[in-house]
Parts: structure tokens; sequence; C-alpha cells
């Protein structure tokens, strides 16, 4: 860790004569993030560190040219060492949507962030992207027994439970694959969108980018695994969504009778992804401040599962076996 960070500090040094560096984030990854500011300049950095045997830097650069051309507000890339793994970029300061979402404000920046995710899917490109197709999405959901059911919960499975869970991921896949495709960010919530007063939001954390279902980043915001607004308002803000999508082109409007089933179905595949996630990272990456959004993550599943005959059984499954040992 000290070799590596004398390493940037060198890097930073070809580029400023002083300047005062600190750390901003704590990430679910292997990256590391410092705010960087130049004596005598105005201008504030960000500097990403992601060390190149764990991370590549190449996704993000590439994306973040495709979101920029589109009109929207990724961070600009001053300076770059791909090979070190080092990236020079804008500051968006410090208010993440997270801390910035309250009754007063949440219109207007969900308002926000549902504008900037229309432009996303008509007008980026995905043409190159990782496909997110049957392999990925049944191996995310996977993380769900092996991390979260078994190693972090010590629950074992019987051959009646297996046999539900397949069920489940059988359900979960074939309704993403019958969306529609469009450009993914895939971490599309609360800590990835920053509130700025001018081109708001600015869109964080998107190397993860893939060609997918279009209700994906939709629900990673109207159903973020960090912050939770009563279902009636959510599914309103989803179909108000619809509407802006058919007005884009996205959608067309034959697609009425599909949409909540995919945006429901897509969340519960979403939903068991993350708390397996979050399991990992207490377990694999000592992180275990994402524990405590485990039972709001599940919780949606819950509150969905009784609307679809097929996930009933599932969802008091859940809530019997799984969430009291949480």
């Amino acid at each position: 860790m000290i070799q590596r960070s004398n390493e940037l500090n060198a890097w930073l040094d070809e580029r400023f004569n002083q300047y005062d560096i600190a750390p901003v984030s704590d990430d679910a990854s292997f990256r590391r993030y410092f705010r960087v500011t130049p004596v005598g300049n105005a201008q504030r950095f960000i500097v990403m560190d992601a060390p190149p045997d764990k991370e590549d830097v190449a996704p993000f650069i590439d994306i973040a040219k495709r979101l920029r051309a589109a009109g929207l507000n990724a961070p600009q890339v001053h300076a770059r060492d791909e090979a070190r793994g080092f990236l020079l970029l804008d500051d968006f300061a410090d208010r993440q949507y997270l801390g910035e979402l309250n009754d007063d404000s949440v219109e207007r920046l969900y308002g926000d962030a549902l504008g900037a995710l229309a432009v996303m899917q008509a007008c980026v490109p995905s043409d190159g992207l990782p496909d997110y197709d049957e392999t990925l999405l049944r191996a995310e959901m996977q993380l769900f027994p092996d991390w979260l059911l078994d190693r972090q919960l010590g629950l074992k499975l019987d051959d009646g439970d297996r046999r539900r869970l397949d069920s489940v991921f059988d359900l979960l896949v074939e309704n993403a694959l019958a969306q529609p495709r469009v450009f993914v960010h895939r971490d599309y919530h609360s800590r990835n969108l920053m509130r700025l007063e001018k081109a708001n939001p600015g869109i964080l954390d998107f190397q993860d980018a893939v060609n997918g279902p279009l209700t994906y980043d939709l629900v990673s915001l109207l159903r973020d695994c960090y912050v939770c607004w009563p279902r009636e308002r959510v599914v309103d803000w989803a179909w108000g969504y619809f509407d802006l999508a058919v007005q884009s082109g996205i959608l067309r409007e034959e697609n009425e009778k599909d949409f909540l089933r995919w945006f429901d179905l897509m969340g519960i595949q979403r939903q068991l992804k993350a708390a397996g996630i979050f399991a990992r990272l207490n377990l694999r990456d000592g992180k275990p401040g994402y524990l405590g959004d485990i039972p709001r993550t599940l919780g949606y599943i819950v509150e969905v599962a009784p609307d679809y005959p097929e996930l009933e059984a599932f969802g008091e499954w859940l809530r019997g076996r799984v969430l009291p040992r949480l």
C-alpha cells in the first residue's frame, strides 16, 4: 500500500508543483479515490487509483466518453496512465443523492435522474459492451445462495429449497431476456449520482456498463438498496418513466401490458444479486458496513412477491427462513 501511494504521488508530482491530497470515499471495489487540490489553482480534481492487477481503467475511459458525447454529465478524464491505473477526473464535490434525497427534494432530483436515464437509453450506444446474457444473470443471482445463505447465514438448502430457487432464477432470466436491450449503467442509484447545480446529476461508477434489459437501471434507481420510498410512489415514478420512454422512442405503447412485470421481476434479480454482494463484501473484503442494507434489499422482494403467484411461495420462504436470521 505504501509503494502504491508513493507511485500515485510521483504521478501527481509530474502534473502539479504543489497540491493537497485527501481520501474522499470508500468504494465497494479495489479502487480508491482521492481529492487533489493544487495550490494556487481554483479547480479541484479527483484521482482514481485502480491497481492494474485488480482493475482495468479502460472501460471507465470508454464509457465516460460515450456518456459525455450524449450530453450527460460524466467526469472528464484530464490525465491518464492506463498501465499504472491512475486517472485524473473532474471533481463533482460531495453531495451524493443519498444524502440529498428527502420529501422536498426527491421529485426534482429523481426527475433529473430519470431524464438523464432516458437520454442514456436513447442516445448512448451499447455496441461493443458485454451482453447482459443468461450466463451473467445466473452468475449474479448465484451470489445470493453462495455468499448470503451459505457463508453469511449458515443456511443449508434442502432439495425443495434448491428447486424453488432454480424455478425463481429461471423466471427472472426469462423476464430479463424478454425486454428491449439498451445501454445499462448497472449501478444507477443514489450513491453514484451527485447533486450538482448545473447539468444535474453527475454520473459516476459506470465502468461495468453492459448491453441489457431496459428496466435494470430504472429499478436500481427507484428500488435503491440504500434508500426506500413508499411502493405506490415508486410505481407512479416507474409509470412516469414509461411515458417518457415512449416519447423518446425507447418503448412502444404496446409494451404497457408487460412493463410493470418487467420492472418488478428485474428488481428481484438485482436485489438477490445485491444481497449476495453485500455478504461477499463483508466476508471476503472485510467491509461489514453493507450488511445493514440487506434487510431493505430483500424486503423489496417480500413486498412484491405476493403480486405474482409464481413468486408468492418464494416471498414467504424469504420472510420465514431468511429475514429472521438477519
